[in-house]
């Protein structure tokens, strides 16, 4: 039989769609079709506890390692099966309204964000909405019901719509020692970020990540990127302009005599990144922003369950 190829949401269609709510079903539902099977449990986080095995329940949840050792079957039991509590938290400031030809990162973000908490809240689990720059600008506590979720959605609309720069910097580490306080013990955090910070170094992002799992919280990071210019530095090779969106500096560049040293300097980063987030257990996804949302939801939980 030929195998048939899945058929991802591109994210240009999505942004032409009317809301953040329908597109947030919309990226959902072509999740669930793209994994063939229910998502349901598929972001549970820290292992809880055994339980004797009962006639009848699912083969997938034997621990066959306790077996092994005691001939007895045991469950393995997750935090989800005592209702997750999910808080996303999405960096706002202006170094993610690149590009601004197209879809931006703060676009794409805001739309992943809704889709997370829509599928989080379709699970019967809580989900809640952290938004920030140099500081919180929104905070929506974890709740498990729809009607929690119009708000929410308003909210997102309007920080996408807006077109203002060179007014939101980034303070990501600050901030994350204060969610890290601030939310419900062994939350789930899902960082929604470019991580391009102005005035802090990888070891003040690496002190707050701690803090976050010293509070019994798993993270999971989206790290954002427009990967042929952000990543691989593909501009035309003639003087091009670049401006920083957080503080409007400009200096213009010849492409082809950096792009060597910049892509160099950006593997170095993204490797630290990943190791460090390694250490601490910390899941590091790196995300394209012409990536189709499903597909990177899809390829998470295939990676969660193969860890499991």
């Amino acid at each position: 039989m030929a195998r048939t190829e899945i058929k991802y949401l591109d994210p240009v269609v999505v942004r032409k769609l009317k809301n953040i709510e329908i597109k947030a079903k919309l990226i959902v539902e072509g999740f669930i079709t793209g994994m063939h099977r229910s998502p349901y449990h598929g972001f549970s986080v820290e292992f809880a506890e055994h339980r004797p095995y009962n006639v009848g329940e699912s083969l997938k949840s034997i621990d066959w390692k306790v077996y092994a050792k005691t001939d007895k079957l045991f469950s393995k039991r997750f935090e989800e099966e005592t209702n997750l509590r999910c808080q996303v938290v999405l960096d706002i400031s202006d170094s993610m309204r690149y590009p601004q030809q197209g879809m931006t990162k703060l676009e794409y973000g805001a739309y992943l964000a809704a889709a997370l908490q829509y599928l989080m809240i379709g699970q019967r689990d809580a989900a809640g909405m952290t938004l920030f720059d140099e500081e919180i600008q929104f905070y929506a506590p974890a709740k498990s019901k729809y009607s929690w979720l119009v708000p929410i959605f308003k909210k997102l609309e309007s920080v996408v719509a807006t077109t203002e720069l060179f007014t939101h910097k980034t303070a990501t580490a600050k901030v994350l020692h204060q969610v890290a306080m601030k939310f419900h013990r062994r939350s789930f955090v899902v960082l929604i970020t470019d991580l391009f910070n102005q005035q802090e170094n990888m070891d003040d992002l690496v002190k707050a990540i701690q803090h976050l799992r010293h509070e019994k919280h798993e993270v999971l990071v989206f790290h954002l990127l427009d990967k042929e210019t952000e990543e691989n530095f593909e501009f035309p090779n003639r003087p091009v302009i670049l401006q920083d969106l957080e503080t409007g500096e400009k200096l213009e560049v010849q492409p082809n005599q950096i792009r060597s040293e910049y892509t160099r300097m950006m593997q170095a980063y993204k490797a630290q990144l990943k190791q460090r987030c390694m250490e601490y257990r910390i899941d590091f996804v790196e995300v394209d922003i012409r990536q189709p949302y499903d597909k990177v939801l899809a390829d998470y939980l295939v990676k969660r369950r193969t860890l499991k």
